[in-house]
C-alpha cells in the first residue's frame, strides 16, 4: 500500500515540475518579446527624432 502511495506522489510531483517548468519558460519568452517590443519603440522613436531634426 505504501508503494502504491509513493508512485503517486512520485507521479503528482512529476506532473507538478513539468507544469513549473513549462510555465517558467512561457513566462520568460513572454518577458523577451516585451523587452523586444519597448526596444524597437525605443529605436523607432531614436530614428524619427534623428530624421526630423535635420540641419539647419
Amino acid at each position: 500500500m505504501g508503494r502504491i502511495l509513493l508512485k503517486g506522489a512520485g507521479i503528482g510531483l512529476a506532473v507538478w515540475l513539468v507544469f513549473s517548468v513549462i510555465g517558467a519558460v512561457l513566462s520568460t519568452l513572454k518577458m523577451f518579446f516585451f523587452i523586444g517590443l519597448v526596444a524597437a519603440a525605443v529605436m523607432l522613436v531614436v530614428t524619427l527624432v534623428a530624421k526630423s531634426g535635420g540641419r539647419r
